[in-house]
């Protein structure tokens, strides 16, 4: 179960993943912020992780960029909300998904640590995606795994290494726990990060009171 302590640092209404918040294990689960795409240690240069930001569940088993985070660095990705984009004709309308409960919930999620030449440390990470659910399949064939609530103590164990036992909880969330709707299109542009990219359309912005835990979205 999520911690409020942990929760409590989900910030911005943007998609900016540079916001998210990412508990880790190592000896102690703490959250850190980590950069978006995976820097493998062994890479020649931090440039790979611009195509490593999301895993495929079907294949993470596989994937040299990813196969020992899998057993060894497992991390959770918070979250309360994630976008998809649906296409209308020419254009794509941003769709909103959260939990009907309005609780935050945690990605599936890899990291790395990297040094850069300068002996800087790099700390980066990945989300885990898999087929979708019903209700995401009219808008994307795809979406991030989320973990249910019995599993995210499970999923950033340092003891568990068994990869099979992990690739079985990779899977699509139930559609009916969730909901979604359309959303403005200021969330298309990454700098907005004002309560009004979250409003469902044709509703009002909503009064948001300092230190409230908006929500970090993928």
């Amino acid at each position: 179960m999520l911690s409020s302590d942990v929760t409590s640092q989900i910030v911005g209404h943007g998609k900016s993943a540079g916001n998210r918040v990412t508990v880790l294990n190592g000896g102690e689960r703490r959250a850190a912020h980590l950069r978006w795409g995976l820097v493998p240690s062994w890479a020649k240069g931090s440039s790979v992780g611009n195509q490593l930001i999301n895993a495929r569940a079907e294949t993470v088993t596989e994937c040299p960029s990813f196969r020992t985070a899998l057993v060894r660095r497992r991390c959770l990705v918070l979250a309360d909300g994630f976008y998809q984009w649906q296409r209308a004709g020419k254009a794509k309308r941003p769709m909103r998904i959260v939990m009907k409960s309005g609780d935050p919930f945690a990605f599936a999620g890899l990291w790395d640590s990297w040094r850069d030449p300068d002996g800087e440390i790099v700390r980066s990470r990945t989300i885990i995606t898999t087929e979708t659910n019903d209700l995401l399949r009219p808008v994307h064939n795809r979406m991030p795994v989320i973990l249910p609530r019995e599993m995210e103590s499970f999923w950033p164990d340092d003891d568990v290494e068994d990869g099979g036992a992990l690739c079985s909880v990779l899977a699509p969330y139930p559609a009916g726990a969730m909901n979604m709707c359309e959303v403005s299109s200021l969330v298309n542009r990454s700098s907005n990060e004002s309560p009004e990219v979250i409003v469902p359309v044709g509703k009002e912005t909503p009064q948001v009171m300092k230190g409230n835990a908006g929500p970090l979205l993928l």
